[in-house]
């Protein structure tokens, strides 16, 4: 048996938690002793689709015996998995629940399977998180991932669920980089209404995010205004050691939710369901934890 080759198909470069994808990847395939290609899509779905199928097309001693996709858009390239799976290639999808999963493993001779995070329970972590920071209500500015994004929609859902009904919410968008925050938080600045709004915690649903966010308030010129802002708890998503977890030691952010890497968890099952042929689970999920817990979290008092 020739020596297993996988692709990995991440979003972007410029992501903390892409970044610890990739390194979890590489590390899996280190020890393992297979070889592994990472290849990130520039937040393009096109892109995205267009570097997959090219692998998918290669020829066969170069081809890929497994892929595993964390997708940029809405669909998990539902053709593209057909392709993959046409051709014997194992197809494994991170961070999203993709429909079709279910159909391509009842005619797929490859190990097909989705990897997640548990985003719903991620945005419940982040409610009772505002809770314990603002346990006597308050408002906070909200910055969420991508609209058509899956996770995003969990991690609002989950975020709502927990989150006691005297907080209330201003929502922006950033598609999962500091600087899509930044630029985001920069144009609501410029609204009259932004100069009213009695924020009292600044919220993202990842750490870069919530990176971004200060960085915007960072830039302004007025001084009252900047030291206000950045007076204000912040809290972000992924918790990874390097980023995270060192801005909540540090004091920059008050709190994350650490979501463990998986891309290195779907090279070991890949990698074993080929070796064993036995079969995966359809839907595995990973366990995210507040950083830090729950109880260590003190109240913000207004200045």
């Amino acid at each position: 048996m020739s020596k297993p080759r996988f692709l990995v198909s991440l979003t972007t470069s410029d992501n903390d938690y892409q970044i610890e994808q990739a390194q979890s990847a590489e590390l899996a395939a280190s020890k393992l002793g297979v070889e592994v290609q990472i290849v990130f899509a520039d937040n393009d779905a096109i892109t995205q689709s267009t570097q997959v199928l090219k692998a998918i097309q290669s020829p066969e001693a170069t081809r890929p015996h497994g892929i595993i996709l964390e997708p940029v858009g809405g669909t998990a390239l539902p053709q593209v998995a057909q392709a993959a799976v046409s051709a014997g290639i194992g197809w494994a999808v991170l961070n999203r629940d993709a429909s079709y999963i279910a159909d391509l493993r009842k005619s797929s001779a490859a190990p097909v399977f989705g990897l997640t995070s548990d985003h719903i329970e991620i945005g419940r972590i982040q409610g009772r998180q505002f809770k314990a920071l603002l346990p006597h209500g308050g408002s906070i500015l909200y910055i969420q991932g991508p609209s058509e994004n899956s996770a995003a929609k969990e991690r609002t859902f989950g975020m709502r669920e927990t989150k006691p009904a005297n907080i209330q919410l201003t929502l922006l968008k950033a598609q999962w980089t500091e600087e899509s925050a930044t630029r985001s938080v920069r144009s609501w600045l410029k609204l009259g209404t932004s100069q009213r709004a009695p924020i009292d915690l600044v919220a993202a649903q990842d750490d870069s995010m919530a990176m971004g966010a200060r960085k915007a308030f960072e830039e302004l010129t007025n001084e009252l205004d900047k030291e206000r802002w950045l007076n204000l708890p912040f809290t972000g998503c992924d918790g990874l050691p390097k980023t995270g977890q060192s801005w909540v030691l540090s004091g920059i952010l008050a709190a994350t939710v650490f979501v463990p890497p998986n891309a290195g968890q779907a090279i070991e099952m890949l990698y074993h369901a080929r070796e064993s042929k036995k079969l995966v689970p359809e839907r595995v999920l990973t366990v995210p934890v507040s950083i830090p817990a729950l109880s260590e979290l003190k109240p913000h008092t207004p200045s």
